[in-house]
């Protein structure tokens, strides 16, 4: 990716697709019960087979199968019953033809015994005695010992983040640490000399409290990674340049924020060009046009990736959802980001777009009808009053009302 594309306009599926930086969040170890959502760094495999040992799936009587062929209501098979299994203890006793043994759930099958007959179709007719109304193949109401996960298996896969249930399959394996990427650091400048901080309590005519940085720290913070929010810029030369060259060594990810869109006072375009190369400057997505991409630190074997975004904060936090939050994930060792939940909606009236341009629509959702919320991109009301956004892809020009539509949820 080199070369400096000043202005030249991408699709957001070719941003997707073709902008791919290698750099990588380096590895740390971490306990298991820190390790929800973070990714590991190469599969685990397993130590052991899963369960361990041939178990009963039902409360019932382990028996062998072919003693059990024919068995009806009218014409029961008859068994002895030998023993039983106890919870969390081997078996003491073997089953024998035209014998069986107690079981309960989770409980260690005996040596002889291929089934486990469910205790609904039984009865005891007499003391030692069991009556089976219904047959059982071999292996029902059995988990063997490695149905779960075989020696030697992966539990779970590098890559992918982790879920509840990888959690408890480690632990069941006794994986109690593993090495996952270490969280993303992601520097977060503002730009502008209009833009101050939050804290500041009297605005003068024209200044504007920094509501992106702590915006997108959010949304960082909701995708695994750890924000630096690393100041507010002025829009004197050289001071962007300056600041990009004190955060890039310790950061995996940089955004700024402002200074993206074409005009005189854009001081973005020219400071990234000389701390790196600029693989776009702008997006054919709405809101969010005036967007840059870029891999900083020339000559580096391991170059940081940029997000140059607009200044509105509406376009900024829409345009880092689309790429920020997928480049964040594969910084992580994730190519492929946790899907967001969704729910089908009916729109509630006529969307118009352009042809060759990713639209994304707020909408609010009520008793399965999506209600399109608009304003100007400055307005972030716009964004909280939303519960998530429908997408008008790139080829087409609209979407008409009535139609069911996939409305993308926030969190």
């Amino acid at each position: 990716m080199s070369g400096r594309e000043f202005f030249t306009t991408r699709t957001v599926a070719e941003a997707l697709a073709g902008f791919r930086p290698a750099h990588r969040t380096g590895v740390e170890e971490v306990p298991l019960s820190a390790a929800l959502h973070r990714v590991p760094a190469a599969d685990i495999l397993s130590p052991q087979a899963l369960p361990g040992f041939a178990k009963s799936t039902v409360d019932g009587f382990a028996v062998r199968a072919a003693d059990t062929y024919g068995a009806s209501e009218g014409l029961p098979s008859y068994l002895d019953l030998i023993g039983s299994v106890r919870m969390g203890e081997a078996p003491a006793v073997s089953v024998k033809p035209g014998a069986c043994v107690a079981m309960p759930t989770g409980g260690v099958i005996p040596d002889g015994a291929d089934a486990v007959v469910m205790v609904e179709y039984t009865a005891e007719t007499m003391p030692g005695t069991i009556e089976v109304t219904r047959p059982v193949a071999p292996g029902g109401g059995i988990v063997r010992a490695d149905d779960d996960v075989a020696a030697g298996a992966p539990l779970v896969t590098g890559g992918r983040p982790l879920r509840a249930p990888d959690l408890g399959l480690l632990a069941a394996a006794g994986v109690t640490s593993i090495c996952v990427h270490a969280r993303p650091r992601v520097a977060i400048i503002s730009t502008g000399d209009e833009v101050v901080p939050p804290e500041t309590a009297h605005l003068t005519a024209g200044q504007v409290r920094d509501a992106t940085a702590s915006a997108l720290a959010g949304l960082v913070i909701e995708a695994g990674g750890e924000p630096v929010i690393a100041g507010i810029v002025s829009d004197e030369p050289g001071a962007l340049k300056e600041k990009l060259t004190e955060v890039l060594p310790e950061s995996d990810l940089v955004v700024v924020s402002a200074g993206s869109s074409v005009g005189a006072r854009d001081e973005t375009a020219g400071a990234v060009a000389a701390v790196g190369d600029v693989w776009c400057h702008g997006l054919a997505i709405k809101p969010g046009k005036p967007t840059l991409l870029a891999e900083c630190g020339r000559g580096s074997s391991d170059r940081v990736p940029l997000i140059g975004l607009p200044g509105n904060p509406l376009s900024a936090l829409v345009v880092f959802g689309q790429i920020g939050i997928p480049l964040l994930w594969r910084i992580s060792g994730c190519d492929k980001p946790p899907a967001r939940p969704n729910v089908r909606a009916r729109l509630s009236r006529d969307l118009a777009s352009a042809a060759g341009r990713l639209d994304i629509i707020q909408v609010k959702v009520t008793d399965g009808v999506a209600e399109p919320l608009f304003g100007p991109s400055a307005l972030l009301s716009v964004l909280t009053r939303a519960d998530g956004y429908v997408i008008i892809p790139e080829p087409a020009t609209g979407l008409d009302a009535g139609i069911d539509v996939d409305v993308t949820l926030y969190p």
